[in-house]
Formats: structure tokens, sequence, C-alpha cells
């Protein structure tokens, strides 16, 4: 909703449920109000953070609350979710008390891909690749993407630098969080899994920190749509413990009920393949893309 490429304002039907959100707050005077969105919702150039504040302060006036407004950017892999994912947390308490914002947990020892899909058992096949890069993927290593196939990466230089997006060919790392997951990939948008394969619906669900028994309807490309779009629930559990914390005083010694823990040891990664020979006339000189407000799309490969 809040792309800054295809945002249109409170004209835009996707942005409109804000504003009837905000009359049941003035209705409904809950003790408090927490949103979560992409980072652009409240920092940027199409912020709502005015509107919001202009809302809660109009609402102050005419019941006597004393709604404040509190927002951070957070990454859900800092609090034990095995993906990096920064979204906008808002909260605004009736009584003006400031919120007592959980500390983050796993920041220097974060929650790893593999921790959260090692034990995962499959009931039916597994997705394949698809489109004209399929075969490239067994040729990039875990943990990275095309730019391993530029001249400043190791391997064949096939693309220039930095002229494609990051998602492009992207592979997990056992050893490291998964990159956020996307609502709608094409064919050659990561993260992939480390064996050159999309992810499982499955498997997208506990990167997620969904419950395990949790099923989501639809075809693969709606349960995609709907997981990527989802705020991680072991996030959200966190989040509600620190609103009983504020408004409570309520503590808490024991684990998250959806903490995903960490295993003892971590596979090595497989070896990379060669290039497919199919591939092999795109080896040569690329430039680099030539810097930030020169275009989205130089020069990239003789098939583009």
């Amino acid at each position: 909703m809040w792309n800054r490429k295809s945002w249109n304002g409170f004209e835009d039907e996707r942005a409109k449920p804000i504003l009837p959100l905000m009359e049941l707050v003035g209705r409904f005077r809950p003790r408090a109000v927490l949103l979560e969105n992409v980072v652009g919702f409240m920092s940027g150039p199409h912020s709502v953070r005015d509107l919001l504040e202009e809302r809660f302060q109009a609402i102050n006036a005419r019941i006597g609350s004393k709604y404040t407004l509190e927002w951070r950017t957070l990454d859900a892999a800092h609090f034990g979710v095995a993906q990096h994912r920064k979204r906008a947390i808002v909260v605004a308490l009736r009584d003006g008390a400031a919120m007592r914002w959980p500390e983050p947990s796993h920041k220097t020892e974060p929650t790893r891909a593999w921790d959260a899909l090692a034990d995962i058992q499959e009931d039916g096949p597994l997705p394949m690749a698809s489109g004209k890069w399929a075969a490239l993927l067994p040729s990039i290593p875990e943990g990275q993407n095309y730019l391993f196939h530029t001249a400043r990466g190791s391997g064949e230089p096939m693309f220039g630098y930095r002229t494609r997006y990051w998602s492009f060919l992207l592979k997990l790392s056992k050893q490291r969080p998964s990159w956020t997951l996307p609502a709608q990939p094409g064919p050659s948008t990561g993260p992939f899994h480390w064996d050159s394969r999309p992810l499982s619906v499955k498997e997208m669900l506990r990167l997620q920190s969904f419950p395990a028994d949790w099923v989501i309807e639809g075809s693969r490309r709606e349960q995609v749509r709907q997981i990527g779009n989802a705020t991680p629930p072991l996030l959200a559990e966190i989040l509600g413990r620190s609103l009983r914390a504020t408004l409570f005083g309520d503590s808490f010694t024991e684990a998250p009920a959806l903490a995903i823990p960490r295993l003892a040891s971590v596979p090595p990664a497989r070896r990379r393949a060669s290039v497919p020979r199919q591939y092999a006339h795109l080896i040569s000189e690329w430039p680099d893309h030539p810097g930030e407000g020169r275009g989205p799309r130089p020069r990239q490969s003789p098939s583009d």
C-alpha cells in the first residue's frame, strides 16, 4: 500500500480502511491501539504519520483521552523470527502512557533458516523453479544472488554489477535468517531454497513463524500472497506481551509460545554446480550500474 511507486494517497481504495479505523477508535475508546505496516507507512514522502496524529488529537479533544502516537521500525529477525522483515509498528495508549517496547532478543544470535526448516515434512511434491533463469540457480552458492555472477563476484561475469533487483536469483543460507518473503514473486524472485527451488507453502509459513498446524486456503499464488502480506505471529506475540506489561504490569519469564529453538548444528553448504552451457553466451564484460538516479534498468544482458 505504501510503495512509493504505486501509492495514490487516500484516494487509493487500499488506504481507505485507515479512516474508518480511526472512527472506531473514537467510538470504542480502546486502551491501546496497535498498527503494523511497511516502513513507508510512518516515514518518507507518503507517510500517514501527520494524519494519524491529527486524528488522535481530534479524538482526545472530543472525549478527553490522552492518546499519544509512538512508533518504531522493528526487524522481526531481532525477535526470533527466522526472517529479516522490517515493519513500522505504531502504538497509541489511551491514558498517554509510554509503551514498554520489547528489547531485541536475537539481534546478535538470530534464528537461522535451518532452525526453522530442518524438521519440515512435506505432504506432496516440492515446487520446482521455472522461467529462463531456473537452470542457473544451482550455480549460485547458498546465501548469494545474481551478484555472484558479476565482475565483482566469484562466478562468471554474466551480469553487470547492481543491474538487477536484489532478490533476483537470491538463495537462502542455512546459517542466516531468510530475507523478506515477497507477496507476489516472479519466477526469478527469491529467496529460493538452498536446494535451488521455490519455497513450499509450509516452509514460508515456518519462516514467518506461523504455528505448524495452520493451513492457508486458496491456490498456491493466493497462499503466497497471504503469507507474504502477513505479520509474523511471533512478533505479534512479543508485541502483545509488551502491551500487557505496559497496561497491566505483567512480566514473562518463559519463552514465547511461537519461539523457534536454535539447533545444535547446521549442515555445510552444498557444492555449487557449473554454469550450464545454455548460458555460456552471456559470459562477457558487462558495465556496472551507473549509479543512483541513473535509471532502474541499464543494459544487463543480450537477452534483455
